[in-house]
């Protein structure tokens, strides 16, 4: 690879020179092992010529013969993770790989030792020579490709054919030498996630098959029989978070890196974390969550540890939490380590290097360093950072209303007021609304430009192969859901009569606009912008009540989470962490997909206020109709408490089933709900941070004490409260 690479960067800096490199010394080594050396000699001759050398020293008869694109495969990809220095164990697996194959075959056609004819052995016959091994050998493949069709039948084998004197043999002999090859294969990114999954999967059922033999064994022999793992991980999603597809991934993970995980679920109360982390005595605490209220709940479970006087390293992770905030809010409060992780495969080497006595205390060390750095720049931030008083703010965004008497924004009367259910609206109508890209990230999967997004990203030469797998997958899995009636899609829409009073909008009971039944609130920029920008609300999109001009507001609540937990309890039941992860992960697609089609038919037909429009899906994806649907708890409206009053007005939970925890999370999670605002006038916007002033006259307005407006703010509050 350094020759490579050395001659690239001589082409670039000496344009005119020439390079030759003696390309048949490069595998000398495998001298008689015919396909090896030639394999070699075609995929350097491939990268360095692609790098810029001019002339190789080989056997040109046999390189014309040995076309890179025709190479086997497999033989390829253990040749160049050696030519290009991929992972530490290369030159272990060439070897071992080699030793298996005919010396006398062709890298085009490769033949594996024995195998009879001079066509190479078929892609069927390999898919059925693992059965031809030992049992143990056959339990440590199917681990390492996730094939779970035997594994029953195998881990049965072993525990009677006499070669392991225990169950506990089995799950520390040949299953965890599949895991550890799994381990690290997707280490060395050479496995993906989903493949990783599969094997956890077989993991389980064996293991599972084999605890039934191993308690009887352990009440025999007295209590003894544990096997032994890298350390106990006790995982959690916080009080009043649901969201735990990125929980369930990272403890698959570690499992397959042979921790012990203790996943204790969803909506985790502090006090009942603490008494697990007592009760499995845990090496390490990680904590999950997705939206923004867990924050404050990770910071008092940081400081429940601090006064238990634990010692042991917490982990955050989940999509609303950053290294920032770890640093400025968790790391103060809690003296024994906080390192935040950002996803599963970086979640493996930190645990690893926390159980490891002789590395832990400097890697902690480095982690507070940079904390403390980060910590600094935060706090001199806030001191630079410029903010108009929210008086000065509205008054810079009324030179900028919208005059909505013009007939641009005159606003467009709904088809109906009140609300309208949608109860059990079949799958099939949301299927071509999916957008797929967010379920590859799920499975993190990620293409490189020109390929990133889907169905680029079939194309894409590292990721491309399993992507278009797992896709396939999903679709079998999709098809299995509709065909049996397991999930359900339950909306509802609601349209009222409303206008702006300020930074709040007024809903109320009837076209007279006598009565106000509800109120919205909601929150202004402040953070100091270019001359002549507006400081932007959601109420601004909204006709002022002293205009004398009708408007109107509309909501939503979409899910495609009803019958999920009994589908993925079933899943769980069969120890199939894939197909449960799986369901989980296409019905947040469905209860997206399916907002989309019921932001379609509002603007069409519902409110129809763009009866005209024809987008196709990919346009609806990029947002390029008029209107928005921005949800409370997001950038435009960071409050979360704001959905009270949208299940208040609609009664949601009576209607379609959704119920809001006390962080305001939806239950069941893959749920989805917002505001329709229906002007050309309307945008998303970041309402950014926001000043001490703000929060008063918003608690005020709300009929909160400053406090707890504080709590449901703190993640924009520009100030340290």
């Amino acid at each position: 690879v350094d020759f490579i690479n050395a001659t690239r960067e001589i082409k670039r800096l000496c344009p005119g020179c020439k390079i030759s490199g003696g390309v048949s010394n490069l595998a000398f080594s495998f001298r008689g092992n015919e396909p090896v050396r030639r394999a070699f000699h075609s995929a350097f001759l491939y990268h360095a010529c692609k790098a810029g050398m001019d002339m190789g020293i080989v056997n040109a008869a046999q390189v014309e013969e040995d076309v890179y694109e025709k190479i086997d495969k497999e033989l390829l990809e253990y040749v160049e993770d050696v030519l290009l220095n991929r992972c530490s164990n290369a030159t272990e697996r060439m070897l071992e790989f080699a030793a298996t194959l005919d010396p006398k075959s062709k890298p085009t056609t490769l033949r594996k030792k024995g195998a009879e004819g001079g066509a190479g052995t078929t892609k069927k016959d390999d898919a059925k020579a693992w059965r031809n091994q030992t049992v143990g050998k056959r339990l440590e493949h199917a681990l390492v490709k996730g094939i779970d069709e035997f594994c029953i039948a195998d881990t049965e084998e072993c525990r009677t054919n006499g070669d392991y004197k225990s169950p506990l043999e089995i799950i520390e002999g040949p299953l965890m030498d599949g895991m550890n090859v799994v381990g690290d294969l997707f280490g060395a990114g050479k496995m993906f996630l989903p493949q990783v999954i599969k094997s956890a999967r077989v993991m389980k059922k064996s293991v599972g098959h084999l605890i039934p033999f191993m308690e009887e064994e352990k009440r025999l022999n007295g209590g003894s029989g544990e096997a032994s793992n890298a350390g106990v991980f006790l995982i959690a999603t916080v009080k009043g978070d649901v969201h735990d597809i990125g929980k369930n991934i990272v403890a698959v993970v570690l499992g397959c890196n042979n921790f012990k995980v203790i996943d204790i679920g969803v909506m985790c109360p502090k006090d009942k974390i603490i008494d697990a982390l007592k009760e499995h005595n845990a090496d390490i605490c990680g904590l999950s969550g997705l939206i923004t209220p867990s924050l404050d709940e990770m910071v008092d479970m940081a400081k429940a540890m601090e006064a238990e006087g634990m010692k042991i390293p917490l982990l955050i992770g989940g999509a609303t939490t950053s290294k920032m905030h770890t640093a400025v809010k968790l790391a103060p409060n809690y003296s024994g380590g906080v390192v935040h992780v950002l996803d599963a495969s970086r979640a493996v080497p930190v645990a690893q290097t926390l159980m490891d006595k002789n590395k832990r205390g400097e890697y902690l060390e480095d982690i507070n360093e940079t904390y403390a750095e980060m910590r600094e720049e935060f706090y001199a931030g806030l001191e630079d950072r410029k903010y108009l008083t929210i008086s000065q703010a509205r008054d810079t965004a009324a030179k900028c209303a919208v005059d909505f008497k013009s007939p641009e924004h005159t606003p467009v009367t709904p088809q109906f007021t009140g609300v309208k259910a949608l109860v059990d609206v079949p799958i099939a109508d949301v299927i071509d609304y999916i957008d797929w890209n967010p379920f590859f990230q799920v499975w993190q999967l990620r293409g490189r430009y020109p390929n990133r997004g889907y169905p680029k990203i079939f194309n894409d030469e590292t990721v491309g192969a399993e992507a278009k797998k797992l896709y396939e997958e999903a679709q079998r899995m999709l098809k299995s859901i509709m065909d049996n009636k397991r999930l359900k899609l339950n909306g509802i829409i609601g349209f009222y009569p409303a206008n702006s009073v300020g930074d709040d909008i007024e809903v109320y009971a009837d076209e007279s606009r006598t009565t106000k039944t509800h109120t919205f609130h909601t929150l202004r920029q402040q953070a100091e912008k270019d001359v002549d920008e507006p400081y932007m609300a959601l109420s601004d999109f909204i006709a002022p009540k002293d205009s004398g001009v009708k408007d109107y507001l509309g909501m939503f609540v979409a899910t495609a989470g009803i019958g999920l937990h009994e589908l993925t309890a079933e899943f769980k039941a069969a120890n199939d962490d894939y197909s449960y992860i799986m369901a989980e992960a296409l019905a947040d697609r469905l209860a997206e997909a399916f907002a989309e089609l019921m932001h379609e038919k509002v603007r069409k037909e519902h409110w129809g206020y763009a009866k005209d429009e024809k987008f196709n899906c990919e346009d609806l994806l990029k947002v390029k109709y008029q209107g928005i649907r921005p949800a409370p708890g997001y950038p435009s409206q960071p409050d979360h408490t704001e959905k009270a009053t949208m299940w208040d007005l609609m009664k949601v939970q009576e209607e379609i089933g959704v119920e809001l925890t006390e962080s305001f999370a939806m239950l069941p999670s893959a749920s989805v709900s917002g505001l329709y605002f229906a002007g050309k006038c309307s945008q998303y916007f970041n309402v950014g941070k926001i000043t001490a002033d703000q929060v008063k006259e918003y608690a005020d307005r709300k009929g909160q004490d400053f406090k707890t407006a504080e709590k449901w703010l703190s993640p924009i509050l520009s100030y340290e409260p």
